[in-house]
Parts: structure tokens; sequence; C-alpha cells
């Protein structure tokens, strides 16, 4: 059956899936909408939290990231897997207790104060705005493949879709059409990766068949550094990143998972407090599966990609013979299909109508001046890191089923978080402000369709900010993360385990931390100001890139908070009380009782 065909069908029955769920799991009240009625089964939980987490950072960039930085990759690992340690640990079960839909909620009514509810949906609808931009341009790439269009095109057609079903589903919809896309996304994560681990290193497993050797014996991590730097790119295996930004960005993206608004209110969703823990459990499990995989499936598409491109790589021949490199008009399939969405190009420097892919920046003279000698005037294909893990199984030639099933697993990866998102910054705008703040007698059913109508704003804006983000789809992620680590973890923490925190500490340290990061991000990201080139990491604070900022900001915030608190009144006796029985198991003491 024709690829674009077979996509058709696998990806339109996905949808028929995931459209009827929503219509089943329809909400019809604001606690449904909210936090789905509170009693969804932890492990069911689980899997849609890892649903709702798993995002098109993780399915569609992640990997990616992983694929052109090598080593440089794993802080994404650490972070982001590391954070539902703080999540089970720090949070879930606390917040579980205190038994509020949102997290504005929780700071509102533990520092007793509307101003600290407010501040902390700004903070909200900042970290979500900024996560949603990345989701929004992962379904711009994916349906921009799937339809074989402009990005700008695919884009479009996702938000409708996005629109749909999160819209009309609320959380309670949303809940159970992200088991069914865990499902979807982790066979079409783990299939392709599994048959690519057999062709280049014979073991089916790939976590092992990183570890494994290719077909001459060779270890194929040392074939892949070999390949790499054997045409100017830096070794796969060795990080450039120093130690204190690899810590700071682990630390951010740790922090920030904890601190995230549209994970938390996941553990609102259980039962009883028991179950949050529980659920945070299940998916790291859930999680786990494809993180565990994700090394294996960046390292083996990046050694795909070089050798389709340079038949060398694959042979061990002469890297520079002119017949080594791909005539532009032989380009496979998979490479002509990607040159639509504009997300790959090429462009002919040298007039041999072949292409020259390596590193023209490269610090190695002798590698350029050998490569000028053959004629190379500079690179000539532009991949965007993005499209790695979508174009993998087509570059390694696997059956259509595969490529069409990797097509439906990245649209439930981008829809399933964007869907999440959305409805966070709806309860902030919807319940946050609208009835907690500025119109506390709004009917259930005003609320109801505030909430509908903040969610079709957010697409709007979520879309643009699709059309034009700062970074590629992990980096954009990972400077939400950065953003809530700075911002709202160290005031629920806080809020958790100090009594003496007050209101106006956690104001202050909310927004020095916010704006602290987000002024940071903005200028070294050139948002607002040119970025200064190769001097960038030179002009970092302690050596800290914007990726990992966010760890210091939540040191300002969490100063700023302590130094103020200090010199204000502290909280009434009654939220005192609060944060101590927060704490406390629920039946603690009730054997001495008797």
């Amino acid at each position: 059956m024709d690829l674009k065909l077979l996509t058709y069908i696998v990806v339109g029955l996905s949808f028929a899936l995931y459209i009827g769920v929503a219509i089943w799991a329809r909400a019809g009240s604001t606690k449904e909408f909210y936090v789905a009625g509170g009693g969804v089964h932890p492990v069911v939980n689980g899997m849609a939290t890892a649903a709702d987490w798993m995002s098109a950072a993780s399915f569609i960039s992640m990997a990616g990231i992983i694929a052109f930085a090598g080593y440089d990759g794993s802080v994404y690992l650490m972070g982001w897997t590391g954070g539902y340690v703080l999540l089970a640990v720090l949070l879930a079960p606390y917040l579980r207790k205190f038994g509020k839909f949102t997290v504005p909620q929780f700071i509102g009514d533990r520092y007793y104060s509307q101003s600290a509810r407010i501040v902390a949906v700004i903070c909200l609808i900042f970290i979500s705005f900024t996560y949603v931009a990345g989701q929004m341009r992962g379904v711009g790439i994916v349906f921009s493949r799937f339809l074989e269009v402009e990005i700008t095109t695919g884009l479009i057609t996702g938000m409708g879709l996005v629109f749909f079903y999160a819209v009309l589903g609320g959380m309670k919809g949303v809940t159970y059409t992200q088991v069914a896309q865990y499902v979807v996304l982790i066979f079409a994560y783990t299939i392709p990766a599994i048959f690519i681990s057999l062709q280049i290193t014979g073991n089916p497993l790939p976590q092992l068949g990183l570890g494994g050797s290719v077909a001459s014996g060779e270890p194929f991590l040392n074939k892949l550094d070999s390949v790499v730097t054997q045409l100017g790119f830096g070794a796969y295996t060795l990080g450039s990143k120093s130690m204190i930004d690899i810590t700071a960005i682990t630390f951010a993206l740790m922090a920030g998972t904890a601190g995230l608004p549209h994970v938390i209110v996941r553990f609102f969703t259980v039962p009883k407090v028991r179950d949050a823990r529980s659920s945070a459990g299940w998916a790291l499990v859930f999680i786990a599966i494809l993180y565990t995989t994700a090394p294996a499936v960046g390292a083996m598409a990046r050694y795909n990609v070089h050798a389709t491109v340079n038949t060398a790589v694959s042979s061990g021949g002469d890297l520079f013979a002119p017949e080594a490199a791909l005539k532009y008009e032989e380009r496979p399939e998979w490479m002509q299909r990607w040159e639509k969405t504009g997300l790959l190009k090429y462009e002919d420097k040298n007039g041999d109508g072949r292409i020259q892919y390596y590193n023209e920046k490269s610090k190695n003279e002798a590698f350029l001046a050998q490569a000028e000698a053959a004629g190379w005037k500079g690179n000539e294909l532009n991949v965007d890191r993005d499209i790695m893990v979508l174009a993998n199984p087509e570059v390694a030639k696997l059956p259509n089923w595969v490529i069409a099933l990797v097509a439906a697993g990245g649209i439930a990866a981008a829809l399933s978080t964007a869907a999440g998102l959305l409805l966070v910054i709806s309860a902030a705008v919807s319940h946050d402000l609208l009835k907690s703040v500025f119109v506390p007698d709004l009917s259930e059913k005003g609320e109801l369709m505030a909430g509908r109508v903040a969610s079709a704003v957010a697409v709007l804006i979520a879309g643009y900010l699709g059309y034009n983000p700062p970074g590629f789809v992990a980096e954009v992620v990972a400077f939400a993360f950065g953003l809530a680590c700075s911002s709202l973890f160290p005031t629920i923490l806080l809020g958790i385990f100090s009594k003496r925190m007050n209101k106006e500490g956690a104001i202050a340290g909310m927004l020095s931390g916010l704006t602290f990061t987000f002024c940071y991000i903005l200028y070294f990201k050139g948002i607002f100001i040119t970025p200064m080139a190769e001097n960038v990491p030179a002009n970092w604070l302690f050596g800290i890139s914007p990726e990992g900022i966010g760890s210091v900001g939540a040191i300002v915030n969490i100063v700023v908070a302590f130094v103020v608190s200090r010199f204000t009144a502290p909280p009434p006796a009654h939220i005192q009380h609060l944060v101590e029985d927060i704490r406390t198991p629920r039946g603690a003491g009730q054997a001495q009782a008797h």
C-alpha cells in the first residue's frame, strides 16, 4: 500500500479513537473539566501523566538533540526523569492532601492572599505559554510531514484538532484520551527502535544495541565517534558543556518538572493522598520505557543520516572521494518528502550536484584543508534536529506501516501535552482569576464556558508561538522548565515545609525569580537583543546557559523570599497549623489515643 495512503489510514484511526474517547468522557461539571472528577485510578493516572509528560519534546526533539549533541544531550534524560523523584517525594502527596484544583489556588490559600494567587497565575501563564510554544512547533512538524505541506499549514491543522478535543472534553476527556495516546506513542517509538537496532547491531533491544557492535565487530559508539570526527564534528561520546552548566541544567529540569502546573494538576485527579504518590511511581515506570530507548534512537539516527549522504561512512572508504557523496538527483524519497516541509534544505555550493554534509566550522584545521582540497565549499545540507525521530524509520528503509505508526505516535505525543497545557491555562483564567478574584458569583455553567473560551484564545496564541519559537522544541521546553524552577517550585516547596514563609516573601520571591530567569533567556536567545555569536558562553553568568539559568533563578527566589519574610509579619496562626496538617499523614497519632 502507498505510504501516504497508509499514513492517512493509521493516523485517521488514531484520531477516531481520541475523538471518540473525548466524546465518551465529555466533562459535564467544573470538577470533571478541571480534575476529571477526582476518581481516576493511580495506574490509569500514571499512564495519562506519562502521555502528558512525554510531549513533542520527549518524542520528537529529545532524541534529535541527543543525535546532534551526543553526550551533552544526557542532561535532558537526567533532569526530566529525576524530576519525578522530587515530585513524588516533596510535592505530590502534600498538594493532593491540600485538595485544591490548581497550583494558584494552593498558593492563594496557603499564602492567604489574592495577590499571591494572581502572581502565581502570571507565573503559570508565562511557563505554560513557553512550554506550549514548543508543543505547537512539534504539532506543526508532525502535521507538515504527515500532510506533506509547509510547516505553517501543518501547524494550523494541528491547532484545530487540539482545540476540538481539549475544549470539548476538559480534564476528564483529556485523561482518558491520554491513556490511548500513551499506548500509541510508546509502540510508535519502540517498534522502529527495535528494527533499527537489529539492522545496525543485530540486537533487538535498543538499550543494549547502543552498547553493541556493528557487523565488522567494532563497537557501535566507536564507529559513530569515528564517523562524526572524520566529518569535522565533535566526538559523539565526549561532552563540551562545563560541569557547572550540566549541573545547573539538570537541576533546572528536575525542579521544573516538580513545578510544572500541568503535571502537578494530574495528582488532583486521584481519589486519595496515597494514590498521588503511587501515580508518580507508575508515571516514572511508563516514562522510563521511552527514556531508556531515546539514546539509542538518537545515536542510530545520526549514524544512518551520515551513511545515507556519504557511502564511505558504512563502507570505510575515502570520505573525500567524489563518488562517496550522494548525488542530489539520486536522493532517497524521504529527503524529497522532508524538503517539502522546509525542515530539510540543500544548497549546492560547489556546483558538483552532490551533497557534502560536514561541519564547516570545525576546529580541526587538517580536516578543513582536506575538505577544501576535495573541492568542498561549505556544508550543503541543513537537517532540522526536530525531524530526526520522525525521519529515522524512513532513513532506515523500514516497512511503510512502521513509518505510518511513527507519524501517529508523534501526533499523539504533541497533542497530548498541548491539550494538558491549554487546560491549565484555561483553569488559571476561569477558576483562579474570574471565579476566585474578579467574578466570585459566577455560575458553574458560566465558569465552564469561560474555561472553554480561554482554551480557544490560548490555542491561537500558542499557534503563533509555535510558528515563531525561540529555538528547537526541546530547547524551548527547557526554558519553560527554567521558569517553573525559578518561580513556582520554590514557592510551593516553602509553602509546604516552612511555617514562617508569608505572603510578602512568596510574592517577592516568585516575581524576582521569574523576572531574573525570563530576562536572562530573552537576552541570550536574541529575542530582543542579538546574541553575541561565538562569545555567548563567555558571557553567561557563572558559565550557565539559558537552559540552566532557572537553577540560579530558584536561588534568587528563595533568598528574596526568606529576606522579605523576616522583615514582615509572620503568617496567621491558622495558616501555620494548616502547614503542619499538610505534612502530617492522616491517622497519625491515633494508635496512641487508644
